[in-house]
C-alpha cells in the first residue's frame, strides 16, 4: 500500500483555532477546533485583540491534540498548510507563525492557503470535484459565486457589494436580541415564522451576479425601530422568517441565473452560512428540477464553519502543484482569489 500523504493544517483567521491532520486531501484523521464564541458573545461580535490572545493560548494544545488524535508524529508528515488570509491580521499571524515554526523545525514544505479556497474544499470531503463547477460561497465576511474550471483555479463571477450574508445575520441578531453568532438561532426562528414583512430583495432583477444585503439590513432595523416608537409588538419569528426569505431568495435567484450562463457539473455550497437550513432546503428542492445535470455538493454541516480540515484539503491540491511558501510568508488580511494559471497536467 502506498504511503498516505499527510498534511498538518492550521486555521486561525477569525475566532476558531483549528489544527487538523488530513490524509491524501480527502480523509480527516483529526480536526481539533477550539472555539471562542463564549468570549465574544458579550461584545456581540469578534474582538480582534481578544481573538488573537485566545489563538496564542490554544494553538500549541491544538497541535498536540491533532497529532495525538490522528495517531501520527511530526516524522510522518509530508507538509504543513496554513490559512494566510483573508481574515483578522492578528489572528492570522498566530497560525502563520505556528505553521512556519513547525515547517522549519521539521524540514517540511509550507503551503499558504487562501481561507476562501479552504471553504470550497470543505465539500471535497463529500466526494471528488468534477469540473467545471460553481461554488456559492456564503460566510460572515464573504458572499460570492466562484467558477472553477480546474482544481486551484478560481474566477469570481459575482460578489457582495456591501455586507456579506453572514454579517447581515449578526447585525439583525443584535436588534432581535439574539446572542452572537446569530445565524443558527435566526434560522431556527425563521422556520417557525412566516414571511409577512416582504423585505426588499436587493439587486434581484439586475443583470449581474452581485449581491447586496445592507439595504435589507436597514429595512429590517427601520421596521423594528418604527414599531418600538409606536409601541407595537412585532412577531420575532415572522421578522426572522421575512429576513431569511429575502436572503435566500436573492442567493437562489442569482445562483440559478449564473448556472444558465455557466453550465457546470457540480454546484458547491460552502462557508459559514452554508449551514443555514433554509438555504440548504431551497437548493435541494429547486436544483434537481431546474438543473438536473448539475450535482449539488453541500459542505458537511460540521465543516461549514472555520476548521483546519478544509485547509488541509485545499493545501493538498497546492502540494501536488508544488505551490509552497517560505520563511517570508506573512498574513494577508485582505487576500483575494488570485487567478491561478492553468495547471500543467
Amino acid at each position: 500500500m502506498e504511503k498516505q500523504n499527510l498534511i498538518l493544517a492550521f486555521e486561525s483567521s477569525c475566532d476558531e483555532t483549528s489544527v487538523a491532520v488530513v490524509a491524501d486531501g480527502q480523509t480527516i484523521l483529526s480536526n481539533v477546533i477550539a472555539t471562542q464564541i463564549n468570549s465574544h458573545k458579550r461584545f456581540g461580535g469578534v474582538v480582534p485583540e481578544v481573538a488573537s490572545r485566545h489563538h496564542i493560548e490554544e494553538i500549541t494544545i491544538c497541535i498536540e491534540d491533532a497529532l495525538k488524535e490522528a495517531n501520527v508524529t511530526y516524522d510522518d508528515l509530508d507538509a504543513v498548510a496554513v490559512t494566510y488570509g483573508p481574515g483578522l491580521v492578528g489572528a492570522l499571524l498566530v497560525g502563520v507563525n505556528a505553521a512556519k515554526t513547525v515547517a522549519y523545525a521539521h524540514h517540511l514544505p509550507l503551503i499558504p492557503v487562501n481561507h476562501m479556497a479552504g471553504h470550497i474544499y470543505a465539500a471535497r470531503f463529500v466526494k471528488p470535484f468534477e469540473f467545471p463547477l460553481m461554488a456559492l460561497l456564503v460566510s460572515g465576511g464573504h458572499t460570492e459565486l466562484v467558477y472553477m474550471q480546474a482544481d486551484g483555479q478560481f474566477e469570481i463571477i459575482g460578489e457582495t457589494r456591501d455586507d456579506a450574508a453572514g454579517e447581515a445575520y449578526d447585525k439583525i441578531g443584535r436588534v432581535l436580541g439574539v446572542p452572537y453568532p446569530a445565524g443558527k438561532v435566526i434560522d431556527e426562528m425563521a422556520h417557525q415564522g412566516q414571511d409577512t414583512f416582504n423585505f426588499p430583495r436587493a439587486m434581484i432583477d439586475e443583470d449581474n451576479y452581485d449581491f447586496s444585503f445592507s439595504g435589507l439590513k436597514s429595512a429590517f432595523i427601520n421596521t423594528v425601530h418604527h414599531a418600538d416608537q409606536i409601541g407595537e409588538t412585532l412577531d420575532k419569528n415572522d421578522l426572522a422568517a421575512s429576513f431569511q426569505a429575502s436572503v435566500v431568495d436573492v442567493l437562489m435567484s442569482k445562483t440559478l441565473r449564473v448556472l444558465k450562463e455557466y453550465p457546470v457539473k457540480q454546484l458547491v455550497l460552502a462557508g459559514g452560512v452554508a449551514a443555514n437550513h433554509g438555504l440548504r432546503e431551497r437548493l435541494q428542492a429547486e436544483l434537481p428540477t431546474k438543473f438536473p445535470n448539475t450535482e449539488l455538493l453541500l459542505a458537511p454541516l460540521k465543516l461549514c464553519g472555520d476548521n483546519g480540515a478544509m485547509i488541509g484539503a485545499a493545501g493538498y491540491i497546492q502540494y501536488q502543484h508544488h505551490q509552497f511558501g517560505d520563511a517570508s510568508l506573512n498574513a494577508d488580511p485582505s487576500l483575494e482569489f488570485d487567478w491561478m494559471p492553468k495547471m500543467p497536467h
